[in-house]
């Protein structure tokens, strides 16, 4: 062999090894490399800040939904968002009313603490909500459809467009022209919030309905017969259809203009058939995730996961991080495939003022994952002890408990063998511990949240906003009737003044 031929050789066994030497991790990589190679490549992705949306639906049950398991509503939009990300079984809004729930997103915070606990109420004016915070990180953060949130000064979107009439359908739309225009001009990244008016009420006029055609839970089953909730329902699914369409729209233009580095939730902001409640059917949410290359297409989480953690996951997803005041904390974790638990409770709220069915009949939810604690506070076995010996103001208390004579004082869940919370099992002395455990750990909630009631009975406020406009327990409603007696009775000093509203 030739000097030459010699060299040539040598030189091949060299670059032989050094390909050896840098390609062999990769070509024997086991699970955990696979993982550290996942966690480097959202680390570049993240080096670019992806554009955020949350598209948020009106009033509609986490049961209602193909990907959710009823195959007899059309969610065609939502279950393709399923497939193509990560679907989450556990997802959880801490009040089912619109104004509150909508606040948890916006802020981080849970009802009592931001402030916007009954609805059509205000924030705290000093609250620093997802338009600052995003801000800070560069981005624009847009409001397209319902709003339902104040004040101003608190919610101070770059860009906000109004819902937008539409002929022939009983909802406004919404702005699809100025969001297909946002999305071909867009020059940073932005977070936008697309809040539907759909399927809330009024719903389309479903001629003939046939309850074959829907599908019942053991809180409505009873109600098969019944043919106004029977055509009821066949309209609350044709919105559902429509609230979909639109869905399939927005899905479309984000395919056309924006790149693979965008984050799609889809949500609804409550469950309607549990609204103004803390049941699950209420509160419990449908919460569906796609972020390519980043989530795991057809993934699911069971993790417990709530809206107080949007804010916190967004500060997280553009480079920022969480103040330690939020409630919520950043579910990017799970995003990224790993199981790791988020929060160990869930929490609820429950008021019934200032809605056209006032009445005073307060209430507190703690969940984990399987077990489900509840206080009614205004409950009839306990409302001789809220009494306050005016006879004006024990009316209305009175009259908050008998609306819900049914609702005991204590109630108790086992939600892996009772999903739908029928059998109450508060006074079952082999979970009592349980119970004790819940109890506990929702009071120190409470307190650490700056909550009004307390657990010691004797004190049942009637709240107001400021200068008493609404909240009129006194008045006549078109849904609640006062004796003409007691109209007008009500003094200030009767009431708890929320300051800020």
């Amino acid at each position: 062999m030739t000097d030459k031929a010699m060299f040539m050789l040598k030189l091949s066994q060299l670059f032989k090894a050094i390909i050896v030497v840098l390609f062999l991790p990769l070509m024997s990589c086991n699970d955990k490399d696979k993982s550290n190679h996942a966690e480097k490549q959202f680390e570049i992705i993240s080096d670019v800040k992806p554009n955020i949306i949350f598209y948020l639906s009106d009033d509609q049950d986490v049961y209602d939904y193909g990907c959710y398991g009823n195959k007899k509503v059309n969610t065609t939009a939502v279950d393709r968002l399923a497939k193509e990300g990560m679907l989450f079984t556990n997802a959880f809004t801490a009040q089912a009313i619109c104004a509150p729930s909508r606040s948890q997103i916006f802020t981080g915070l849970y009802p009592l603490k931001n402030g916007c606990f009954a609805n059509h109420t205000a924030t705290k004016p000093d609250i620093k909500s997802v338009t600052e915070q995003m801000k800070e990180l560069g981005y624009e953060v847009v409001l397209a459809g319902k709003s339902h949130v104040k004040p101003d000064s608190v919610y101070k979107w770059d860009k906000e467009w109004a819902p937008v009439p539409k002929k022939d359908v009983p909802r406004e739309y919404i702005p699809l022209d100025s969001i297909e225009d946002y999305f071909k001009t867009a020059k940073k990244p932005f977070c936008m919030f697309i809040t539907s008016k759909y399927p809330h009420g009024k719903y389309f006029d479903v001629e003939n309905p046939n309850a074959t055609d829907l599908k019942f839970y053991p809180f409505n089953s009873h109600k098969k017969s019944d043919k106004a909730y029977v055509k009821s329902k066949a309209g609350y699914y044709r919105s559902i259809e429509e609230d979909n369409t639109q869905l399939e729209n927005i899905l479309k233009l984000v395919d056309n203009y924006l790149d693979k580095n965008t984050l799609f939730i889809y949500s609804a902001d409550h469950g309607v058939s549990g609204k103004f409640t803390v049941k699950d059917i209420g509160l419990k949410v449908p919460f569906v995730v796609r972020w390519p290359n980043v989530i795991k297409a057809g993934s699911t989480s069971n993790q417990l996961i709530h809206y107080t953690d949007v804010l916190p996951t967004f500060l997280d997803v553009a480079g920022g991080k969480a103040t330690h005041d939020l409630d919520g904390k950043s579910i990017v974790p799970l995003f990224k495939g790993k199981d790791d638990e988020i929060n160990r409770y869930v929490y609820g709220v429950r008021t019934n003022q200032n809605i056209l069915n006032s009445e005073i009949f307060p209430s507190r939810m703690i969940r984990d994952k399987r077990f489900k604690y509840i206080r009614n506070f205004n409950s009839i076995e306990v409302v001789e002890k809220n009494l306050t010996g005016k006879p004006n103001v024990d009316f209305f208390l009175r009259r908050g408990s008998e609306k819900f004579k049914n609702e005991p004082f204590e109630e108790l869940y086992d939600l892996e063998k009772d999903p739908f919370e029928q059998q109450n099992l508060a006074h079952n002395t082999e979970l009592k511990v349980v119970k004790e455990r819940l109890v506990r750990d929702l009071f120190t909630w409470m307190g650490e949240q700056g909550d009004f009631l307390k657990e010691e009975l004797g004190s049942m406020p009637i709240i107001t906003p400021k200068g008493n406009k609404g909240f009129k327990l006194d008045q006549d409603t078109p849904r609640r009737k006062i004796p003409d007696s007691l109209k007008n009775t009500l003094e200030k000093g009767d009431y708890t003044v929320i300051e800020y509203w």
